[in-house]
Protein backbone atom coordinates (compact mmCIF):
# COMPACT_ATOMS: atom_id res chain seq x y z
CA UNK A 1 0.00 0.00 0.00
CA UNK A 2 1.02 3.59 -0.45
CA UNK A 3 0.06 5.39 3.18
CA UNK A 4 2.71 7.90 3.67
CA UNK A 5 4.99 10.03 1.23
CA UNK A 6 6.19 13.55 1.48
CA UNK A 7 5.36 16.84 -0.97
CA UNK A 8 7.74 19.51 -0.57
CA UNK A 9 8.54 20.45 -4.23
CA UNK A 10 7.50 24.40 -4.52
CA UNK A 11 3.88 25.31 -6.20
CA UNK A 12 5.48 27.09 -9.21
CA UNK A 13 8.36 23.99 -9.87
CA UNK A 14 5.04 21.81 -10.28
CA UNK A 15 3.39 23.52 -12.37
CA UNK A 16 6.52 24.12 -15.04
CA UNK A 17 7.04 19.64 -14.38
CA UNK A 18 3.44 19.17 -15.69
CA UNK A 19 3.39 22.20 -17.70
CA UNK A 20 0.32 24.16 -16.27
CA UNK A 21 -0.27 27.37 -16.98
CA UNK A 22 0.24 29.21 -14.07
CA UNK A 23 -3.82 30.94 -14.05
CA UNK A 24 -4.37 27.42 -13.61
CA UNK A 25 -2.97 26.59 -10.40
CA UNK A 26 -5.61 26.96 -7.56
CA UNK A 27 -5.39 29.05 -4.98
CA UNK A 28 -5.26 26.71 -2.02
CA UNK A 29 -2.44 24.36 -4.38
CA UNK A 30 -0.08 27.52 -3.70
CA UNK A 31 -1.12 27.65 -0.05
CA UNK A 32 -0.41 24.66 0.55
CA UNK A 33 2.52 24.08 3.07
CA UNK A 34 4.95 21.87 2.04
CA UNK A 35 5.13 18.17 4.00
CA UNK A 36 7.72 15.35 4.54
CA UNK A 37 5.28 13.35 6.29
CA UNK A 38 1.87 13.69 3.84
CA UNK A 39 -0.75 11.02 5.81
CA UNK A 40 -4.37 10.10 5.13
CA UNK A 41 -7.24 12.71 5.26
CA UNK A 42 -4.30 15.58 4.39
CA UNK A 43 -4.78 17.65 1.99
CA UNK A 44 -3.21 16.98 -1.31
CA UNK A 45 -1.84 18.99 -4.58
CA UNK A 46 -3.28 16.86 -7.73
CA UNK A 47 -2.86 17.13 -11.43
CA UNK A 48 -6.17 16.78 -13.36
CA UNK A 49 -7.54 17.51 -16.87
CA UNK A 50 -11.24 19.01 -17.07
CA UNK A 51 -13.59 21.35 -18.64
CA UNK A 52 -14.25 24.06 -16.75
CA UNK A 53 -17.83 25.24 -16.57
CA UNK A 54 -18.89 28.36 -18.37
CA UNK A 55 -21.31 31.36 -17.22
CA UNK A 56 -24.20 29.82 -19.83
CA UNK A 57 -23.94 25.82 -18.06
CA UNK A 58 -21.84 24.59 -20.72
CA UNK A 59 -18.08 23.18 -20.75
CA UNK A 60 -15.54 24.75 -21.95
CA UNK A 61 -12.02 23.19 -23.73
CA UNK A 62 -10.10 20.62 -21.58
CA UNK A 63 -7.61 22.64 -19.40
CA UNK A 64 -4.58 21.10 -16.89
CA UNK A 65 -4.77 22.35 -13.48
CA UNK A 66 -3.24 22.33 -9.86
CA UNK A 67 -5.92 21.49 -7.59
CA UNK A 68 -6.48 20.35 -3.88
CA UNK A 69 -7.87 17.37 -2.65
CA UNK A 70 -8.61 14.99 0.72
CA UNK A 71 -6.20 11.86 0.32
CA UNK A 72 -9.05 9.30 0.87
CA UNK A 73 -11.34 9.27 -2.05
CA UNK A 74 -15.09 9.91 -1.09
CA UNK A 75 -17.44 8.09 -2.98
CA UNK A 76 -20.48 10.08 -4.97
CA UNK A 77 -23.10 7.92 -3.20
CA UNK A 78 -21.20 7.75 0.18
CA UNK A 79 -23.13 8.77 3.14
CA UNK A 80 -20.43 10.71 5.49
CA UNK A 81 -16.67 11.93 4.12
CA UNK A 82 -15.33 9.30 6.71
CA UNK A 83 -16.08 6.72 4.11
CA UNK A 84 -12.49 7.99 2.15
CA UNK A 85 -10.65 7.08 5.52
CA UNK A 86 -10.13 3.83 3.91
CA UNK A 87 -9.70 4.38 0.38
CA UNK A 88 -6.54 6.03 0.33
CA UNK A 89 -5.67 3.21 -2.31
CA UNK A 90 -7.07 1.70 -5.38
CA UNK A 91 -5.49 -1.33 -6.10
CA UNK A 92 -5.14 -1.46 -10.03
CA UNK A 93 -5.80 -5.45 -10.41
CA UNK A 94 -9.32 -4.10 -9.07
CA UNK A 95 -10.26 -1.12 -10.82
CA UNK A 96 -12.77 -2.16 -12.77
CA UNK A 97 -14.69 -3.87 -10.59
CA UNK A 98 -14.74 -2.09 -7.30
CA UNK A 99 -18.30 0.03 -7.35
CA UNK A 100 -16.19 3.29 -5.41
CA UNK A 101 -13.35 3.46 -8.06
CA UNK A 102 -15.27 2.69 -11.72
CA UNK A 103 -15.95 5.98 -12.65
CA UNK A 104 -13.46 7.44 -11.81
CA UNK A 105 -11.11 5.41 -13.48
CA UNK A 106 -13.32 5.97 -16.72
CA UNK A 107 -13.39 9.81 -16.65
CA UNK A 108 -11.73 11.26 -13.44
CA UNK A 109 -7.66 10.05 -13.32
CA UNK A 110 -5.11 12.32 -11.64
CA UNK A 111 -1.84 12.40 -10.88
CA UNK A 112 -0.74 12.61 -7.74
CA UNK A 113 3.05 15.16 -7.06
CA UNK A 114 5.46 13.26 -5.04
CA UNK A 115 8.89 13.53 -4.14
CA UNK A 116 9.00 9.91 -2.95
CA UNK A 117 6.84 7.66 -0.53
CA UNK A 118 7.73 5.67 2.60
CA UNK A 119 7.24 1.98 3.02
CA UNK A 120 7.70 -0.21 6.49
CA UNK A 121 9.69 -3.61 6.30
CA UNK A 122 8.81 -6.15 8.90
CA UNK A 123 12.41 -6.85 11.04
CA UNK A 124 12.70 -10.11 12.74
CA UNK A 125 14.78 -9.45 15.99
CA UNK A 126 18.29 -11.23 15.49
CA UNK A 127 18.98 -9.61 12.43
CA UNK A 128 21.57 -6.72 11.87
CA UNK A 129 18.88 -4.13 11.63
CA UNK A 130 18.36 -5.34 15.26
CA UNK A 131 21.78 -5.89 16.42
CA UNK A 132 22.34 -4.17 20.11
CA UNK A 133 18.48 -4.33 20.73
CA UNK A 134 16.61 -5.97 23.35
CA UNK A 135 13.55 -6.17 20.93
CA UNK A 136 11.90 -9.98 21.21
CA UNK A 137 9.46 -8.87 18.65
CA UNK A 138 9.36 -7.95 15.11
CA UNK A 139 10.02 -3.98 14.34
CA UNK A 140 8.96 -1.92 11.34
CA UNK A 141 12.02 0.04 9.42
CA UNK A 142 10.80 3.03 7.50
CA UNK A 143 12.54 3.35 4.27
CA UNK A 144 12.22 6.00 1.61
CA UNK A 145 11.83 5.60 -2.12
CA UNK A 146 12.28 7.87 -4.49
CA UNK A 147 13.06 8.31 -8.13
CA UNK A 148 16.56 7.59 -9.27
CA UNK A 149 16.66 10.78 -11.67
CA UNK A 150 15.27 13.82 -8.77
CA UNK A 151 12.63 14.35 -10.57
CA UNK A 152 8.77 14.63 -9.40
CA UNK A 153 7.27 10.73 -9.08
CA UNK A 154 4.00 11.31 -10.82
CA UNK A 155 1.26 8.73 -9.04
CA UNK A 156 -1.10 7.31 -10.41
CA UNK A 157 -4.29 8.60 -8.74
CA UNK A 158 -8.19 8.91 -8.91
CA UNK A 159 -10.38 11.71 -7.72
CA UNK A 160 -14.10 11.87 -7.22
CA UNK A 161 -16.42 14.44 -6.01
CA UNK A 162 -18.92 14.31 -2.89
CA UNK A 163 -21.69 16.73 -1.99
CA UNK A 164 -22.38 17.41 1.38
CA UNK A 165 -26.21 17.47 1.49
CA UNK A 166 -26.73 19.54 4.52
CA UNK A 167 -24.85 22.61 2.87
CA UNK A 168 -26.84 25.28 0.56
CA UNK A 169 -26.73 25.15 -2.87
CA UNK A 170 -24.63 28.22 -2.41
CA UNK A 171 -22.11 26.91 0.19
CA UNK A 172 -18.26 27.16 -1.57
CA UNK A 173 -17.59 23.99 0.79
CA UNK A 174 -20.63 21.76 -0.73
CA UNK A 175 -18.30 19.64 -2.84
CA UNK A 176 -15.53 17.79 -1.44
CA UNK A 177 -12.84 16.67 -3.79
CA UNK A 178 -11.06 13.65 -2.85
CA UNK A 179 -8.56 11.59 -4.55
CA UNK A 180 -7.34 7.92 -4.01
CA UNK A 181 -3.42 6.61 -4.82
CA UNK A 182 -3.63 3.61 -7.75
CA UNK A 183 -1.43 0.42 -6.13
CA UNK A 184 0.39 -2.20 -8.02
CA UNK A 185 1.98 -5.39 -7.11
CA UNK A 186 5.68 -4.44 -5.97
CA UNK A 187 8.79 -4.96 -8.60
CA UNK A 188 10.86 -8.13 -7.72
CA UNK A 189 13.74 -5.10 -6.09
CA UNK A 190 11.08 -3.87 -4.15
CA UNK A 191 9.19 -6.86 -2.51
CA UNK A 192 11.19 -7.30 0.36
CA UNK A 193 10.23 -4.44 1.77
CA UNK A 194 6.67 -4.70 0.91
CA UNK A 195 4.27 -6.80 -1.42
CA UNK A 196 2.72 -3.39 -3.01
CA UNK A 197 3.89 0.32 -4.27
CA UNK A 198 2.53 2.86 -6.09
CA UNK A 199 1.85 3.48 -9.56
CA UNK A 200 4.58 5.81 -10.59
CA UNK A 201 3.72 7.06 -13.70
CA UNK A 202 6.53 7.80 -16.75
CA UNK A 203 6.21 11.26 -18.46
CA UNK A 204 5.32 9.88 -21.53
CA UNK A 205 2.27 8.17 -20.37
CA UNK A 206 0.83 11.36 -17.91
CA UNK A 207 -0.98 12.98 -21.02
CA UNK A 208 -2.74 9.42 -21.57
CA UNK A 209 -3.56 8.91 -17.82
CA UNK A 210 -4.95 12.52 -17.73
CA UNK A 211 -6.86 12.75 -20.58
CA UNK A 212 -10.46 12.15 -19.51
CA UNK A 213 -11.20 11.28 -23.02
CA UNK A 214 -9.39 7.90 -22.83
CA UNK A 215 -11.77 5.53 -21.56
CA UNK A 216 -10.92 3.01 -18.91
CA UNK A 217 -9.63 0.41 -21.44
CA UNK A 218 -7.38 2.35 -22.83
CA UNK A 219 -6.13 3.43 -19.48
CA UNK A 220 -6.18 -0.01 -18.26
CA UNK A 221 -3.06 -0.64 -20.33
CA UNK A 222 -1.32 2.01 -18.75
CA UNK A 223 -1.46 0.33 -15.71
CA UNK A 224 1.16 -2.16 -17.00
CA UNK A 225 3.74 0.14 -17.71
CA UNK A 226 7.24 -0.66 -16.71
CA UNK A 227 8.11 0.44 -12.90
CA UNK A 228 9.96 3.73 -12.90
CA UNK A 229 14.23 3.96 -11.79
CA UNK A 230 13.30 4.29 -7.70
CA UNK A 231 16.11 4.42 -5.55
CA UNK A 232 15.51 3.01 -1.33
CA UNK A 233 17.45 4.15 2.07
CA UNK A 234 16.44 3.37 5.65
CA UNK A 235 14.87 6.39 7.60
CA UNK A 236 14.35 7.54 11.53
CA UNK A 237 11.02 5.44 12.86
CA UNK A 238 10.21 9.33 13.39
CA UNK A 239 8.33 9.15 9.98
CA UNK A 240 5.88 6.29 11.40
CA UNK A 241 4.03 8.78 13.36
CA UNK A 242 1.73 12.03 11.95
CA UNK A 243 2.97 14.13 14.56
CA UNK A 244 6.60 14.49 12.95
CA UNK A 245 7.63 16.78 9.92
CA UNK A 246 9.89 17.93 8.30
CA UNK A 247 13.27 17.33 5.80
CA UNK A 248 15.10 15.61 9.40
CA UNK A 249 12.50 12.51 8.49
CA UNK A 250 14.86 11.99 5.35
CA UNK A 251 18.32 11.70 7.02
CA UNK A 252 19.60 8.02 6.35
CA UNK A 253 20.29 5.87 9.26
CA UNK A 254 22.37 2.81 8.59
CA UNK A 255 20.47 -0.26 10.10
CA UNK A 256 22.86 -3.06 8.68
CA UNK A 257 22.01 -2.95 5.11
CA UNK A 258 23.13 -0.70 1.90
CA UNK A 259 20.86 1.64 -0.05
CA UNK A 260 19.73 -0.38 -3.25
CA UNK A 261 17.95 0.78 -6.47
CA UNK A 262 15.38 -0.82 -8.73
CA UNK A 263 16.38 -1.65 -12.59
Amino acid sequence: MCGRYASFRETQDLADAFAIDAALVDDRARELAPSWNVAPTDDVRIVVERGRKQDDGTTGPVERSLRVARWGLVPSWAKDPSVGNRMINARAESLLDKPAFTKPFAARRCLVPAEGYYEWRVVEPGTPATAGRKATRPRKQPYWITPADGDVAALAGLYEFWRDPSRGADDPLRWLVSAAVVTRAASDDLAPIHDRMPLVLPRSAWDAWLDPTVGKDEAAALLDVAPETMVTRTVSPLVSSVRNNGPQLLDPTDPGEPPCATP
